[in-house]
């Protein structure tokens, strides 16, 4: 039975590079919810309110380029209900508010390193640091939140020449995280993996679904995870028929859908609130099993 969706807002900071960026918090709690906004979107949460007692699981998850940690709410509410602790930080200069870092080098090397100071945050923080059941969460990333989860689980990433200040392509330096439980990765971005033994490292469970009308993430994409990783036997892979690139993003507000607006649209005939239902309880399914 599901139970009650806590929501926060809480700073994350980076000390080498003197920053802060926000991060949402979803968890368990006891209080009832009510309808808070969540930027332009209308949520269901008991905002600010004690996490539940117990011990819960810990995920990540990692926004697309120029995207923003709101569009995956539905997916967080659902963990969250379901018994999960979920960091949704937002990515310092690759959000929908500043993307200027977008197509760097720079950028590639940062991600990794917020998604870990986010877990770090939940092992210092007062009212999370009991809670999490062990010293190890799991990472959802979509597109090029795909990337940031295969590199901090132990990917060797190579930038692109025009990526790079010196025109040639170039090695990126990321410490991996060793807490990393498994990876879901929705449509992901997974180009920097291209050279050989780039994923070989990358030794865990992994729930991968790409969409057969995506002309960002197409299935060559998928296959590099599939051929890369130390054993392709650990990730259970499917194609989701007729959805496209933004299918993964929560459904908008009716206001909102309109074909200027490119995230809104999905292919002619699918259906992505009757999909998110799917999603959401195939990832915390998958999920539980690893935790």
């Amino acid at each position: 039975m599901e139970g009650y969706a806590g929501y926060c807002e809480v700073k994350i900071t980076d000390p080498s590079l003197g920053i802060t960026f926000p991060m949402i918090v979803m968890y368990p709690a006891d209080s009832p919810e009510q309808t808070h906004q969540l930027g332009p979107y209308p949520i269901e949460v008991a905002k600010d309110a004690a996490p539940r007692k117990g011990k819960f699981s810990l995920v990540i998850i990692s926004h697309g380029s120029g995207g923003s940690p709101f569009v995956y709410r539905s997916i967080a509410l659902h963990l969250a209900r379901s018994g999960f602790i979920v960091g949704l930080p937002e990515h310092p200069n690759n959000n929908r508010n500043d993307n200027s870092l977008e197509g760097t080098v720079t950028n590639l090397t940062n991600r990794p390193r917020h998604l870990c100071l986010a877990a770090d945050w939940f092992s210092e923080d007062e009212r999370f640091k009991g809670l999490i059941e062990s010293d190890s969460f799991s990472v959802i990333g979509h597109s090029m939140g795909g990337y940031t989860a295969l590199a901090v689980a132990g990917g060797v990433p190579t930038s692109f020449p025009n990526e790079s200040p010196y025109g040639q392509p170039y090695p990126i330096k990321v410490t991996r995280d060793r807490r990393i439980r498994s990876l879901v990765l929705l449509a992901p971005a997974s180009v920097w993996f291209r050279n050989e033994g780039a994923l070989s490292s990358v030794n865990l469970p992994i729930l991968m679904m790409d969409a057969q009308h995506d002309p960002y993430t197409p299935p060559f994409h998928a296959q590099i995870v599939l051929n890369g990783v130390a054993d392709p036997r650990q990730v259970l892979y499917r194609t989701v028929e007729n959805a496209g690139h933004f299918s993964f993003l929560s459904p908008f507000p009716s206001a909102m859908i309109s074909p200027a607006f490119i995230p809104s649209q999905d292919p002619p005939g699918f259906d992505r609130l009757r999909f998110h239902e799917t999603l959401q309880a195939e990832i915390a399914g998958f999920l539980s099993i690893q935790h």
